[in-house]
């Protein structure tokens, strides 16, 4: 039993991490937000930081990072881009996307678990794109219809506007996770879950 305790340990290395990114997701939240053609759901730069928590951190040290930043959010401290908070924001037709933040980063995690040790700059990218585009609109768009009182068809038409935006940041989130990947290999996730399972990691 005592064994079973020690390898369930949360590491602290990993509670430092997920504070890092929930914050640098908020960071982000900075820039103020985009509302093209007068759409309702606002364009902003967090959705690079989902990606990169999860080309980063992995599936679920990623999706933790985004559940504290949302959670912070819900309890009214201004970390949405605009300086937006509370409750009400997820509400509105783009709590869909917010909520699609922590599947989104998981999945992006998971594909790029899945490249093992050296994952390819092509490998990220695709990651980024399903995750951080693709599973965040198959959250998003439902809720954006359903909120916004429109049939599911007019928001995926309207949702294309944000692709140009999410392609970009997703090849820029892959090169910045490759360059930081090759500067410090335990930002590979497999690399990190490999020394956690040798008992390396902290």
């Amino acid at each position: 039993m005592k064994g079973f305790g020690k390898r369930r340990r949360f590491p602290t290395g990993d509670l430092a991490r997920v504070a890092v990114f929930a914050a640098l997701i908020a960071v982000l939240g900075l820039a103020p937000p985009l509302n093209v053609f007068g759409n309702a759901v606002p364009i902003t730069l967090q959705t690079l930081g989902v990606m990169l928590a999860g080309a980063i951190l992995g599936a679920w040290r990623a999706a933790l990072a985004v559940v504290v930043l949302l959670v912070l959010v819900a309890a009214g401290l201004p970390l949405l881009s605009g300086g937006r908070g509370g409750l009400v924001w997820f509400t509105t037709v783009s709590a869909g996307f917010l909520v699609g933040w922590i599947p989104g980063a998981a999945v992006t995690g998971w594909l790029v678990e899945r490249a093992g040790r050296k994952p390819g700059l092509l490998h990220v990218v695709v990651a980024c794109l399903v995750g951080g585009v693709g599973v965040v609109y198959l959250f998003g768009i439902p809720v954006w219809a359903m909120v916004g009182g429109m049939s599911l068809g007019t928001a995926a038409l309207a949702s294309i506007i944000f692709l140009p935006g999410d392609l970009v940041k997703a090849v820029l989130a892959a090169v910045v996770a490759r360059g930081t990947q090759r500067a410090y290999p335990d930002a590979v996730p497999a690399v990190h879950r490999e020394r956690l399972r040798s008992g390396e990691g902290r």
